[in-house]
């Protein structure tokens, strides 16, 4: 099988592989559609260690191929999927509720349950195990389109629970700093929330105008007008409920402090490469009752099932994200148009 594998920093090799067997309690999945996440340029940066000769990728849509024994209810031929992060149903986390810091029924997994493309081979291959189909496979109903779901695998899971991390409340004001592709999605999270007033800060042209297809009342340029003034102007001087952290950079992190009113909440959601650091000035002396919460991407079968539910009501509507397509054969052209920020790309989507 055709295979995209890490080969060091910088380095991704278009290459022939075996096409994995299923064993026991085991499924292998043939990739439909796929995407490359920010993560993946992490990784090709050198910021995440991976494997030599990893096969790259955590997302996707695809037909079962094989199923191993010990398995029931699956059929070659279903049209599945499941999110970037695969938890095992079984750890100490996993029976907490908290899936998405699954450790593995060996308590050595991880950190978090993200292992395709980090751990064990990913999802831009032709062919792909999948880990523990009995908690991760999930069906997809025939009136939904690959394109529709293809984004609640990872960046709508993950931007939708940013906002549900924050609680954020009806008629609250959240601001979100950056309108990439997990910004947009905690937009369209914070909408489904009921926020009252929705405040998206970028500078590109074409990330402010799908922010406003995606929830945001306003959409603030950060290179023209001074945000965190004219955040505090918008509240009556008394700041955001909610700021939104979906890009992983110091500045923005401050920012995110710097907007919030007495009592209110930063809901991080970004990936740091580097150390982040909370200036004690920024943080209201430690006396401003703020709140920070973390948010890693929540998986298992019954969190994509719910999220399907609101792309088949079209209470979220993802796939405007998609703005360049290719096949998988032109994969290493879609990574650099999406690590370079080339041509307005906001999402790719790679069909087989």
């Amino acid at each position: 099988m055709k295979s995209a594998v890490y080969r060091g920093v910088g380095k991704l090799s278009m290459e022939y592989k075996p096409i994995p067997k299923a064993g026991l309690n085991e499924v292998v999945i043939r990739t439909t559609s796929t995407t490359v996440c920010g993560t993946d340029i992490h990784i090709l940066h050198g910021e995440h260690w991976v494997e030599d000769g990893r096969i790259m990728g955590h997302e996707h849509v695809g037909i079962v191929h094989e199923v191993g024994e010990g398995l029931e209810g699956i059929t070659v031929g279903d049209r599945v999927m499941c999110s970037s992060n695969t938890p095992c149903g079984t750890c100490f986390y996993c029976q907490k509720g908290m899936a998405a810091q699954c450790v593995g029924p060996d308590g050595k997994q991880g950190p978090g349950g993200w292992i395709l493309g980090n751990t064990i081979e990913g999802t831009h291959a032709e062919y792909f195990k999948m880990p523990y189909p009995n908690y991760n496979l999930t069906k997809i109903p025939d009136d939904v389109s690959d394109e529709e779901v293809l984004m609640i695998c990872d960046i709508g899971s993950t931007g939708i629970a940013a906002a549900e991390k924050a609680n954020i409340q009806i008629g609250d004001v959240v601001v979100v700093y950056a309108c990439g592709p997990v910004g947009l999605c905690a937009i369209a999270g914070a909408r489904l929330k009921g926020a009252g007033l929705i405040i998206g800060v970028d500078a590109d042209p074409a990330r402010m105008e799908i922010a406003k297809k995606m929830g945001a009342d306003i959409v603030l340029n950060f290179k023209t007008i001074n945000v965190i003034e004219e955040i505090f102007r918008l509240t009556d001087g008394r700041g955001a409920d909610v700021a939104i952290e979906a890009l992983g950079k110091q500045e923005t992190f401050e920012n995110c402090l710097r907007s919030i009113r007495r009592g209110g909440t930063v809901s991080s959601v970004g990936i740091y490469s580097g150390h982040l650091h909370i200036p004690i000035e920024t943080f209201a002396g430690g006396m401003g009752d703020h709140k920070i919460v973390t948010t890693l991407c929540p998986g298992g079968r019954e969190r994509m099932l719910q999220l399907i539910q609101l792309v088949k009501t079209h209470r979220i509507t993802l796939e405007s994200m998609v703005t360049h397509r290719y096949h998988f054969d032109d994969i290493l052209e879609a990574y650099d148009t999406f690590e370079h920020q080339k041509d307005g790309v906001i999402k790719t989507m790679i069909n087989f």
